[in-house]
């Protein structure tokens, strides 16, 4: 078994987040779990987790956390939200909700854990990114920007990080079967239409947790999403156009 690690986990009430958890506790960790969903919370705590209900996107949410888990060993950052729309019907409010919570959210609590993290020599970062961030497709531009710029974030992180034995990781699923497809574009029937393509959370779960204490760069799942963001560093125009139906209802 792993050594036993704190652990802080954000968006611990959403799928990805709530898998996580549960496998964090199985393997033995402690785990710190911050949402927003109260009855979720009380769930993950009776499962033996400490639990904390935050709003990350106030300042007062984000001090708040920072304060009670003060340095863990890893932090794994599994906020997100969605809206799939094309771009001149997104409202202002879903953009700058998906810019907050996708990236600066991230950002601002980790410009306050990092510095414990730092002075103790040793921590990961985690972040439950997308495939998207690497791969556009249509009606997401803002969600596939926020996840694009964690990408950017964790890869100028990790250079800045290494001199303190703090290790970067992105995790980048392609669409996974939790009920965040469902609130991301209510009244398509993504679920129904991209049945062969959606990755259980448990897997995802699996992978972040799995990576814990391994210096691993990027996890890329399933493979074909992997696959996918390959050909588009070497084709991106042959990718754009065999993906452009990507998220149209069939």
């Amino acid at each position: 078994m792993k050594k036993r690690k704190r652990v802080l986990v954000t968006g611990a009430t959403g799928g990805i987040g709530r898998s996580i958890v549960s496998r964090l506790l199985k393997e033995g960790h402690l785990v710190l779990a911050t949402g927003r969903n109260r009855a979720i919370l009380e769930d993950i705590r009776r499962e033996g987790a400490g639990i904390l209900e935050a709003d990350l996107t106030t300042i007062a949410g984000l001090d708040r956390v920072a304060r009670t888990a003060g340095a863990p060993d890893a932090v794994i950052l599994a906020s997100g939200v969605g809206t799939f729309l094309h771009a001149h019907e997104l409202s202002d409010e879903s953009i700058g909700r998906m810019l907050e919570v996708n990236a600066a959210s991230p950002m601002k609590l980790l410009r306050r854990i990092l510095p414990g993290m730092m002075v103790r020599g040793a921590g990961q970062v985690i972040f439950i990114a997308s495939a998207a961030g690497k791969v556009a497709t249509k009606k997401a531009s803002v969600y596939a920007a926020s996840k694009s710029a964690i990408l950017g974030y964790a890869d100028a992180l990790r250079l800045e990080m290494a001199p303190y034995g703090i290790s970067v990781t992105s995790v980048n699923p392609g669409p996974v079967d939790t009920p965040f497809l469902d609130l991301a574009a209510p009244g398509a029937d993504y679920r129904a239409s991209m049945a062969g393509y959606l990755t259980p959370p448990e897997r995802i779960a699996e992978a972040a947790v799995r990576a814990l204490g391994r210096p691993v760069r990027d996890i890329d799942l399933p493979w074909y999403m992997a696959a996918a963001a390959k050909a588009h560093s070497i084709a991106p125009g042959l990718t754009e156009k065999l993906g452009r139906n990507f998220f149209e209802k069939k």
